[in-house]
């Protein structure tokens, strides 16, 4: 039996200078996620819908929507091994505090494509800056 060695989740936190609403907008539809992440395929807001998101050079990616709560929680089945969830909180001033988690990091486990979890992960964490810092750039236009 394989002792499975976790690793930590993938968090980046924000707080957007925009309302709740366009926030949300922009992590729950088909438009807003291709605005800023990568681009779903049959995409519906109804928990348990499976969709894919094209993730270019790595091909299709299946999905599941596994909670669709507005305007505050949407989670997704990403992959094989993924769960990736967004969650909002309103703030004062027509702000929001929006959180990513990207989760499900195993040592020992290989991606779909053949690549370990670890390596992955490492390229995840910095892509993930410079995905949510798009994400803000949209937002606050």
């Amino acid at each position: 039996m394989s002792n499975s060695r976790k690793l930590p989740d993938i968090v980046r936190t924000l707080e957007l200078n925009a309302p709740i609403e366009k926030v949300w907008k922009m992590v729950s539809t088909a438009e807003g996620i291709s605005a800023w992440f990568m681009p779903p395929n049959d995409f519906e807001p109804v928990v348990g819908h499976e969709f894919t998101l094209n993730a270019g050079q790595f091909g299709m990616s299946p999905c599941k929507v596994t909670v669709f709560d507005p305007p505050e929680r949407f989670s997704m089945n990403w992959g094989k091994d993924w769960t990736l969830s967004f969650e909002l909180k309103e703030l004062p001033d027509a702000r929001t505090a929006f959180t990513l988690t990207h989760a499900g990091w195993d040592e020992d486990t290989l991606t779909e494509f053949g690549q370990p979890h670890g390596i992955i992960r490492e390229h995840m964490a910095g892509g993930w800056d410079g995905i949510v810092a798009k994400l803000q750039r949209l937002v606050e236009a």
